[in-house]
């Protein structure tokens, strides 16, 4: 679920070429001895197309290594299927690829790059059989594969990993009672069972109890083993290919960051410690450290196999230069919500496994009584707090936005029938990060949610705002509400300062201009549309930029007033463009009869997987495509001929 995002290192890089994995596959070895050195290779691998990208999971990648390696160096036939349910083990099954030569070997150099490999699995990457998305989809995936098989007569086995956390999802569930009935047994499931999720234990977080007597009692054929152990591993599969009449699933027990002493999360009972490598980048002097054990290791298994040392493959990335300075609203909302938290005993915070990236720490520890932890449940999380709200508790309920508007969306609407009060909060809102993909990038938050009875959906673009909003959800708002959050930092040119009273469906100029208007909404859109306007004022066109914290309400009366006889309107939004913040403005505009051009300017495809600045580009919000956007509206209603002559072409 988390997704950190840091900076990538600068320094020394190490990776094993093509020709170090050709060798082993060449050896004249055991074949688990292969596949340890091969496994540990690709360890060295992942650790460093994670570094390079500067985002990624070591964790999970590390501890379903040997698993992954085994399945397609020893056990898979032509014509199996494996895939990722979890999807966080993405590097690691990338490493293994190109290991293989399956996909392209230089993809190592381009993990989480618009022209690479995205974050999280994606169909259009060679190898990759299913898209991951909430968690929980899997298993019903290959249910699905299993009966397109078999209605072609065609005979192939289904491998699928699961995380242990995302077990607690619902959807998996639900998929174990029909594949047992319909005897579905060429799937099996393997169950990376690390014991760790996002921050903490599984045990802390939402234990799962006995799985095999779970699994069993859904009519699985239940195996346990060492997931490290090769031996073991092989003799597990093969019992499953002998079960005839049932689906099989492997719990294998594995160590989170497996491979590196102090990356390894050992202990099912570390409540106190959060666990550090989960996701996001390691420190520089971390990968020099974890990239010294792992090639000490080769370099021992290479000599033992009598094999021709590596020789290592370097590349050397310069420091980070130093950016604009940026600022963050994640710190604001755990201010604002511990101060609301203060003033109101009923208000409680719900977590789905996300503490750290949601900011909630601070809130747990200050009110233990108050915080209550979900797991990887949204929409058990969203009911329960359907529950409290009806005895009249005040909850504010976390998770990134890309699943707490959609997962749980039934469950939101049907709280909202009961016209109580509950508070959604969704981090990691819009295209950015963009590293991640897909997967993690809320774009369509805005219309799953805005059409339900009552729902206020707000989005601050500073943190001077976050509070006056939340405060206005709070104690204004009569009814259900979402405040949308951008995760990462961002610079902004604007001290974007909210008026001191806060009326629904208004915003307000921060920057000034009467060429054409600029109507956008949270930190990323309004910096984009400031720099817009500065690029627009080097060619002459006056360009005003309005912040519109609102993305489901819009005044009619203040629209009217302020923009009726604007030349030129342009709503910007991270958002599909449909039944966004845009669609409401127009139609808005259409009912006052306001003249002058109006457009909107939103995502319009799947957003792709990328470093920022370049998915920001694709996605055509980028200051300078929203420029060139505000040109070509402003050259519809003044033709260029008549244009005065410092008027041209956007820089």
């Amino acid at each position: 679920m988390g997704d950190l995002i840091t900076e990538a290192i600068s320094g020394t890089l190490y990776f094993a070429d093509k020709s170090a994995f050709n060798g082993v596959l060449n050896a004249k070895a055991a074949h688990s001895a292969k596949a340890a050195l091969f496994a540990d290779l690709a360890r060295l691998n992942t650790l460093y197309m994670i570094a390079n990208a500067g985002s990624g999971h070591i964790g999970s990648s590390f501890s379903s290594m040997d698993i992954v390696v085994w399945l397609y160096l020893e056990h898979m036939r032509e014509g199996d299927i494996y895939f990722s349910s979890k999807g966080h083990d993405a590097p690691g099954l990338y490493a293994v690829l190109t290991g293989l030569q399956k996909l392209p070997f230089n993809a190592i150099h381009k993990l989480r790059r618009i022209d690479g490999l995205p974050g999280h699995p994606d169909i259009h990457v060679p190898g990759m059989e299913a898209n991951t998305g909430s968690l929980g989809m899997g298993v019903s995936k290959a249910k699905g594969m299993a009966f397109a098989h078999r209605l072609r007569g065609e005979d192939h086995r289904i491998y699928v990993m699961t995380g242990d956390g995302e077990l607690q999802e619902g959807q998996i569930w639900e998929s174990l009672v029909s594949a047992s009935n319909q005897n579905l047994s060429e799937i099996t499931v393997i169950v990376d069972h690390n014991k760790i999720q996002s921050d903490y234990s599984v045990d802390r977080t939402s234990s799962l109890g006995d799985l095999s007597a779970k699994f069993t009692a859904f009519g699985w054929h239940t195996q346990e083993i060492d997931g490290h152990d090769f031996v073991d591993l092989e003799t597990a599969l093969a019992r499953a290919g002998k079960t005839n009449d049932k689906p099989s699933v492997i719990i294998a027990h594995t160590i989170k960051g497996k491979g590196v002493s102090f990356m390894e999360g050992v202990s099912v009972d570390s409540d106190v410690e959060r666990f550090q490598y989960h996701s996001g980048a390691p420190k520089a002097d971390e990968y020099r450290q974890a990239a010294q054990q792992l090639i000490e290791r080769i370099n021992l298994q290479v000599e033992t196999l009598n094999l021709t040392p590596i020789e290592y493959e370097v590349i050397e990335r310069p420091p980070a230069q130093p950016g604009p300075e940026t600022i963050k609203l994640i710190p604001a909302y755990t201010d604002a919500l511990l101060d609301q938290a203060k003033k109101n005993e009923n208000l409680i915070a719900l977590d789905a496994d996300l503490v750290l990236d949601m900011g909630l720490e601070p809130f747990r520890d200050a009110f233990p009584e108050r915080f209550v932890e979900c797991g990887i449940a949204e929409m058990d999380m969203v009911s329960q707090a359907g529950g409290m709200a009806l005895k009249g508790l005040l909850p504010v309920v976390h998770s990134f936005s890309c699943f707490l508007s959609t997962r749980p969306n039934e469950q939101i609407y049907n709280n909202a029938t009961e016209d109580t009060k509950i508070i959604y909060v969704g981090g990691l809102a819009g295209v950015l990060p963009a590293g991640p993909g897909h997967s993690h990038q809320s774009v369509r938050d805005v219309s799953a949610l805005g059409s339900i009875p009552g729902m206020a959906i707000v989005e601050p673009a500073h943190p001077d705002e976050v509070a006056p909003l939340l405060d206005w959800c709070i104690r204004t708002h009569d009814g259900p509400s979402y405040l949308r959050l951008v995760s990462i930092p961002y610079p902004t040119p604007v001290d974007v300062k909210p008026p001191s009273t806060l009326e629904a469906g208004r915003g307000w100029r921060v920057r000034d201009g009467d060429d054409a208007i600029i109507i956008a909404s949270g930190l990323v859109c309004i910096s984009e549309a400031c720099a817009a306007a500065d690029r627009l004022k080097l060619n002459g066109v006056s360009a005003g930029v309005i912040n519109m914290p609102w993305l489901n309400l819009v005044d009619e009366t203040w629209l009217r007033d302020s923009f009726s006889g604007a030349d030129v309107v342009l709503v910007v939004e991270n958002h599909y463009e449909k039944l966004g913040l845009g669609d409401g403005v127009l139609s808005a505009w259409a009912r006052i009869g306001g003249r002058g051009r109006v457009d909107r300017l939103g995502l319009k495809e799947t957003p792709p997987s990328g470093a920022n600045e370049e998915v920001l580009m694709a996605v055509g919000l980028h200051s300078k495509q929203i420029a060139e956007h505000v040109m070509r509206l402003y050259d519809e209603v003044h033709p260029p001929q008549f244009r005065e002559p410092t008027r041209t072409a956007v820089a």
